[in-house]
């Protein structure tokens, strides 16, 4: 079999590792809690990060200054796994039919998907931190009076009142990142069998 084609077939794989592993992290740091609250997001959950509890411990944090509880479902928790399985499942077999404009494609595809999942992520997370309770316990402005929001950042730390808010990558997102790196290559290897 040529190397191309193993490429494209072990990196489309490697996408299934999102399946077993969280795609994403958020942490949030404060002196009142030593141990940090955080949250693992998956394909298709939310699970607290260092405990079960985590996420109810957000969610009773939240409600002072009026952000919604993170729910156990959103919509894209039944969307993700469908799209990267078929991904996955359109990525092998396209390694086994071995066309590099094949590969190139699916690699543009799923880079498209991928921009399109964090932009979702990003107004997931605007609106959390955005659309606030008006009439919440607690209520903290900007300097030039409007209401403070408490967005954690896309990408990041970020200091939150007196929270330091942490987002980054795990595990998954290197499964993801890592296959597609190979499909890319893959299409790269594929060009120059042709020659």
């Amino acid at each position: 079999m040529k190397k191309s084609k193993i490429l494209m077939i072990i990196g489309s794989f490697l996408l299934l590792g999102l399946f077993a592993f969280p795609l994403w992290n958020i942490t949030l740091e404060a002196p009142q809690y030593p141990i940090p609250l955080g949250m693992d997001i998956h394909i298709d959950k939310f699970v607290g990060a260092n405990d079960e509890f985590d996420i109810k411990n957000i969610n009773l944090m939240n409600h002072y200054v009026g952000m919604k509880y993170i729910p156990e479902q959103i919509p894209e928790f039944k969307i993700f796994p469908i799209v990267i399985g078929f991904m996955a499942l359109l990525g092998i077999v396209i390694g086994f039919i071995g066309k590099y404009k094949l590969f190139f494609a699916w690699f543009l595809l799923m880079t498209v998907l991928g921009i399109a999942g964090m932009y979702d992520f990003y107004l997931w997370e605007y609106d959390y931190g955005h659309d606030l309770d008006p009439n919440a316990i607690m209520k903290f402005t900007n300097p030039d009076g409007s209401v403070m929001g408490f967005q954690p950042p896309l990408w990041g730390s970020e200091k939150i009142l007196n929270f330091v808010a942490h987002s980054y990558p795990r595990t998954g997102a290197v499964f993801m990142f890592t296959g597609m790196a190979f499909t890319f290559l893959a299409s790269i290897v594929g060009y120059k069998e042709t020659k």
